[in-house]
């Protein structure tokens, strides 16, 4: 009993745990958790219809794995007929775009090379909603933008590429894959509006896109393009650099006239930016009239082939003579009043300085009007340019090489002269070309170059040889002036004809034969000697009288000396000449005048003692009345002795021989005196 309750509970429990496991199994097969970051494809193994012949992708009914996915979550399902398989989903980066291509569907129509667009499947995230509404196998035009999709990876392949990305200054070429053919006679594709720069493929083809390189370009930027529509080849955008110019041509276009050098100029192109309004508004095919300044341009290379050239750099000292390719016809240009240039008569012409096809702007030909010293733009396949020099220009015939880029060296002119001698000469011609004569020059004989290779060198040539024919070789070296003015006045009248200004003619060095030369100098060294030998006498002669001239030197000093004296005894008797006579007239002037005061005061005086004599005299008569003549003697002695008038002391002392006594001799000195009293006295009288 015990072991049957054993089997039995062993029984229960085998039965429990399969029981369990089935139970498991069961729910394992029927339930599916999706995560948020999956996708689940089913596959219905039984029970349901068979899938129509060449489907790979069945539809809910059907056998076969299913098109229709399962999303995050959990999902129940019945057991044994599904079964699911797991992927991730697809995630389309930021600089990406995917690329669909169905596996499943529709066939493609011939011709076709993507499949139609059908509406419905939300970027193919709804397979049934694309096989239901007849989408097509193969690749996709639509494509995918950066995001995460639930695509079934068994109907939908998904290629991921990088976007177009065209950097800076660069720009996309396109190429369509798919479209309609191209217009016969074009190069590019037609331009279609509304497929944003290329970017909705179903809008390019529907709207007649066309297949082949297309004649938009992508500008600096990302796009998000069908690669297996549109191929993008990125090319450097046009740089026109300081100082270049771009001059364009048009592969495409209206055929350019045979009679145009260059196509016409075209509005609205955007400096050929934009080809189809180039196309649109009649453009011709070739060189075009309009070119690019310095910049960066996005140009289409398949359209517009863009070649870089020098601008125009006219120096100071220089003219630029622009000659037209472009414009009306030269021969309808009227030079004067009504009348054409084939009206005018070549002297006439060339007296009123006009030449033919010097024309006004706006004809075909040499503009009259010249470019001065500056930068210029311009277009040198429409416009050629000859840079004439304004200043001197400087032309030798002489030994050396040319150090400038125009060939203005030559070697000496070899002449003959009457006489027969071979003699060589150096010449230098100095010519200038004024600005506003230019361009006449240039309709004459073209350039510089041409002027003095074909004009001046013939010329010259000619003109010394001519010269020479007629005069002897020693009298052509000495008239070398006068030759040379001769040569002169003819180089610049020929000159005149070309508009050119000649300044002057010189000859620089005349070589005449050795021979001649040799007698020519054996003359000159005898004429030199001969002036050396009078050079030599006169040098004696001259030193002769150097020497004399050196003793007379010598004495200089001496003579210098003697006349100095002379001169200056000369200055002293003159001196003293004249301080004698001055003081002579001196003498005489002041004894005048002091006679005259004399005179003056002696008249003066005289009245004075005539008064005082006279008073005394009276006086004298009245004493003498009263005391007697003898008696007023004595006292007038006395007084006079008392004044001090009288000295009674004798200054020398007076003896007689006799041994006279003193008072003898004073008595009779007293008597002396008084006897001369008596007569001072009688005289005052008077």
């Amino acid at each position: 009993m015990d072991s049957l309750i054993v089997n039995l509970d062993i029984g229960l429990t085998v039965s429990s745990v399969i029981a369990f496991f089935s139970v498991t199994i069961f729910l394992y097969n029927s339930i599916a958790i999706v995560s948020g970051t999956q996708i689940a494809v089913l596959e219905r193994r039984w029970f349901g219809s068979k899938m129509p012949q060449g489907r790979v992708v069945a539809m809910a009914n059907e056998v076969g794995i299913q098109a229709r996915i399962l999303g995050p979550g959990l999902h129940f399902l019945i057991p044994f007929i599904y079964r699911v398989e797991k992927s991730e989903m697809i995630n389309i980066g930021e600089n990406e775009v995917g690329l669909v291509e169905s596996i499943d569907g529709q066939p493609v129509p011939s011709g076709r090379i993507f499949a139609r667009v059908v509406q419905g499947h939300n970027l193919f995230q709804d397979a049934e909603a694309f096989l239901a509404n007849d989408g097509e196998k193969g690749p996709q035009i639509q494509i995918l933008p950066p995001g995460t999709y639930r695509i079934n990876p068994y109907l939908f392949r998904v290629e991921k590429v990088s976007a177009v990305t065209v950097p800076n200054s660069s720009i996309g070429l396109v190429i369509a894959l798919d479209g309609m053919p191209m217009t016969a006679g074009r190069l590019l594709a037609k331009r279609i509006d509304g497929h944003n720069s290329f970017q909705d493929g179903q809008a390019f083809l529907e709207r007649g896109g066309q297949k082949g390189p297309q004649i938009d370009v992508l500008l600096p930027g990302t796009y998000r393009i069908n690669s297996k529509l549109f191929q993008v080849g990125i090319k450097p955008a046009t740089m026109v650099p300081a100082e270049k110019v771009g001059f364009v041509s048009a592969r495409d276009g209206e055929p350019l006239p045979p009679t145009e050098y260059v196509a016409r100029a075209i509005s609205g192109s955007r400096e050929f930016q934009d080809g189809a309004a180039f196309l649109a508004n009649g453009g011709q095919r070739g060189p075009q009239l309009d070119f690019l300044r310095p910049g960066t341009y996005y140009i289409n290379p398949l359209m517009f082939e863009v070649v870089l050239d020098d601008v125009l750099q006219v120096a100071r000292g220089e003219v630029a003579v622009i000659v037209s390719n472009v414009g009306k016809d030269p021969t309808t240009f009227l030079a004067q009043g009504e009348a054409g240039p084939s009206q005018i008569s070549t002297d006439e012409r060339i007296r009123q300085g006009v030449e033919r096809y010097v024309v006004e702007p706006g004809y075909r030909g040499i503009q009259k009007e010249v470019l001065g010293p500056g930068t210029y733009y311009i277009n040198k396949l429409a416009y050629t340019s000859h840079i004439i020099p304004t200043t001197n220009i400087t032309i030798d015939w002489a030994e050396g090489e040319a150090t400038q880029p125009v060939p203005r060296v030559f070697n000496p002119l070899t002449i003959v002269s009457k006489d027969g001698f071979e003699m060589t000469i150096s010449v230098k011609v100095i010519i200038r070309v004024l600005p506003q004569q230019a361009p006449h020059m240039v309709a004459r004989i073209g350039t510089i170059e041409n002027l003095i290779e074909h004009v001046i060198h013939p010329l010259i040539d000619s003109s010394f040889r001519n010269q020479a024919s007629s005069s002897e070789a020693m009298k052509f070296m000495q008239d070398r002036h006068e030759e040379q003015r001769k040569a002169e006045d003819h180089i610049m009248q020929e000159l005149q004809r070309y508009h050119v200004e000649c300044v002057s003619v010189l000859i620089c060095q005349i070589k005449l034969p050795e021979r001649l030369m040799e007698t020519l100098t054996n003359k000159v060294v005898a004429m030199q000697q001969k002036s050396m030998f009078d050079a030599q006498r006169e040098a004696e002669d001259r030193r002769r009288e150097m020497e004399k001239t050196r003793a007379q030197a010598n004495l200089q000093p001496n003579l210098v000396k003697a006349e100095i004296d002379v001169q200056i005894a000369n200055q002293q008797k003159q001196q003293s000449v004249i301080l004698a006579e001055g003081q002579g007239q001196s003498t005489r002037l002041e004894q005048e005048g002091v006679a005259a005061g004399i005179e003056s005061v002696g008249r003066a005086e005289g009245e004075k003692i005539r008064a005082i004599g006279q008073a005394t005299a009276e006086a004298y008569q009245k004493q003498a009345a009263a005391v007697g003549q003898s008696s007023l003697a004595v006292i007038e002695v006395m007084k006079q002795i008392s004044e001090g008038k009288i000295k009674i002391t004798p200054e020398v002392l007076i003896s007689g021989a006799s041994g006279d006594s003193s008072a003898n001799a004073l008595a009779g000195f007293i008597a002396s005196l008084m006897t001369s009293g008596t007569k001072l006295i009688s005289n005052k009288g008077e």
